[in-house]
């Protein structure tokens, strides 16, 4: 109790400067935790955010993939595929061990096929027909996918895909699609090209929305009504975009798709993810494991492959790599902030204990003088440290769970899942930074000559 005693009675005769030293823990207590608890949880939050700007997995037919790996014809839009998947299975992708962190998933249909521009609107909206200048047809690139389809699963759930949710960056002006209908997209590029212009704006043309688009193939042909415009910024936009089933029927390819995007959750590459992506059948059963119960995106595109026939997925590297490479740098960050934190907090206890022993130089002194050992003496002036520290971190602690949620709704718009082991880390840095602090005050009491001291030397 007299220990106690003491020990509440120093704050009444040094209170400002303990509250310095109060608000010097309080306020690293507060930077560590808010960045640290966005440490813990910046990976769900970047794959999130990362994950709006497209898909980061392909699956393709397996001699499609041999191909394009031979040849680096990925992406070439010059010829029709020659190679099908079955639109049918698509819809497996949502059984695997990792479905829920498929967040979205379109398959593709992509041919070429000749459009006609034949029943522009003529009048409303400042649009009037200028052809002069254009072709009347053009043999163009179209994507049969879906739009926002409901899919019914074996399991009994319900779920919700297509490029919809894919193409978060495409301006559309207009509406997007329905599935199975007669209604298409077209990108502005195209939209231009077919030769409707816009006459209250020069230079600047589209394909007005609620004209109509006539594609052929062979002898066949069919209507599409267009209902939205859209700019994707690239390539795409000279592309037009109709339902996978209406495509098929122009087509004659039944149930065929060449293509299919998956938007998926993942956990950034590591040595194991990248040894797994060149053979899975090269690791031991502790590692498979390990990389088959792990979100990779490998060891997801290994299971789309077991349940698609005839398919080969793939990571997009890209996407992948960036996701990995801003993660890493935004923790990186994070932690170097709270580093910094904890050191000039070490500087500033370190420096206002100096001060403090300074002036109780003679209480000190005359404490040893009458018995007190140096080691009584500086637990002392620990406890006294660690009592007003300890009250600093908890009031530190909470302000900086709500500077967390803060910075997520800012940069996530959503919040920040603080996790026990962050405020547990916090509290043992902050431990061993005003232990580290008090070295050298401690040192000075151990030098402390109470004869000298009391007799003013």
């Amino acid at each position: 109790m007299f220990f106690l005693r003491m020990i509440f009675r120093s704050f009444s005769r040094q209170l400002r400067r303990r509250l310095l030293i109060a608000l010097t823990v309080c306020l690293s207590a507060t930077v560590s935790v808010a960045m640290l608890g966005v440490v813990f949880d910046v990976g769900d939050k970047l794959n999130a955010e990362l994950s709006t700007y497209g898909s980061n997995i392909t699956v393709q037919p397996k001699s499609d993939a041999v191909v394009n790996d031979l040849y680096s014809t990925a992406g070439n839009s010059t010829a029709d595929p020659t190679a099908f998947l079955n639109e049918s299975d698509a819809a497996k992708i949502k059984t695997i061990f990792w479905a829920f962190n498929i967040t979205n998933f379109a398959p593709q249909l992509n041919l070429h096929a000749e459009a006609t521009n034949v029943d522009p609107v003529t009048e409303g909206n400042g649009w009037s027909v200028s052809l002069t200048d254009y072709p009347t047809q053009k043999n163009v690139p179209v994507v049969g996918t879906w739009f926002s389809k409901t899919l019914h699963l074996e399991t009994g759930e319900s779920t919700v895909a297509g490029v919809n949710g894919m193409r978060s960056w495409w301006k559309v002006t207009g509406k997007w699609a329905k599935d199975d209908t007669n209604e298409a997209m077209i990108g502005t590029d195209l939209a231009k090209s077919l030769g409707v212009r816009n006459t209250g704006h020069d230079d600047e043309a589209a394909v007005q929305i609620g004209g109509t688009v006539t594609l052929t193939r062979g002898d066949k042909s069919m209507d599409f009504k267009i209902v939205g415009i859209y700019d994707s910024g690239d390539d795409e936009n000279s592309s037009m975009y109709v339902s996978s089933s209406k495509l098929q029927e122009l087509s004659g390819l039944t149930d065929k798709i060449d293509k299919i995007e998956v938007k998926a959750l993942t956990t950034p590459e590591n040595d194991l993810a990248r040894r797994a992506a060149k053979n899975p059948a090269a690791l031991s059963q502790e590692d498979w494991e390990t990389w088959y119960c792990t979100a990779y995106a490998s060891s997801i595109a290994y299971q789309i492959e077991e349940v698609i026939p005839g398919a080969v997925a793939k990571q997009v590297r890209q996407v992948s790599a960036l996701q990995g490479d801003v993660m890493n740098k935004t923790r990186a960050v994070m932690i170097v902030m709270t580093v910094l934190s904890l050191v000039a907090a070490a500087i500033a206890v370190a420096n206002l204990m100096a001060a403090s022993i300074g002036e109780r130089s003679a209480e000190l002194a005359l404490l040893k003088a009458i018995g007190a050992t140096d080691g009584a003496v500086s637990r002392l002036m620990l406890a006294e440290t660690a009592v007003i520290s300890l009250a600093g971190a908890i009031v530190g602690a909470g302000l900086g769970s709500g500077v967390a949620q803060i910075v997520g709704q800012v940069v996530f718009g959503s919040g920040i899942t603080m996790r026990p082991m962050v405020f547990v880390l916090v509290f043992v840095l902050l431990t061993l930074t005003v232990l580290l602090a008090s070295v050298s005050s401690i040192r000075s009491i151990l030098k402390l000559r109470p004869a000298e001291v009391l007799h003013g030397r």
